[in-house]
């Protein structure tokens, strides 16, 4: 969850686009998906193959760079969760199943 400044008019997207971009290309990425509520809050769900690929991501320097820029003028708030997947049902009305 995440809430940006109004600072982050200013090269927020373009990085946003760049690490996910870099995101992509790394080892055990899965899927990306991001969401904003009417009070600006967002949430982005980003999913990695396991904790090695994650914590590869989470090490990336030119990642650390964004984190980095992140704290200084983008983000009023985040905050991070980790978690792992217990169960997953899927259901699609288009490959029925």
């Amino acid at each position: 969850r995440s809430k940006l400044t109004d600072a982050a008019a200013e090269g927020y997207g373009d990085m946003a686009m760049e690490m996910l971009a870099r995101a992509k290309q790394m080892p055990g990425f899965v899927d990306f998906k991001s969401f904003k509520a009417d009070d600006g809050e967002r949430l982005s769900v980003i999913r990695w193959q396991d904790e090695e690929t994650l914590k590869a991501w989470r090490e990336d320097l030119r990642h650390q760079v964004a984190q980095n820029l992140g704290r200084e003028k983008w983000y009023e708030y985040y905050k991070i969760e980790v978690t792992q997947l217990i169960r997953e049902s899927v259901w699609d009305r288009h490959t029925g199943g």
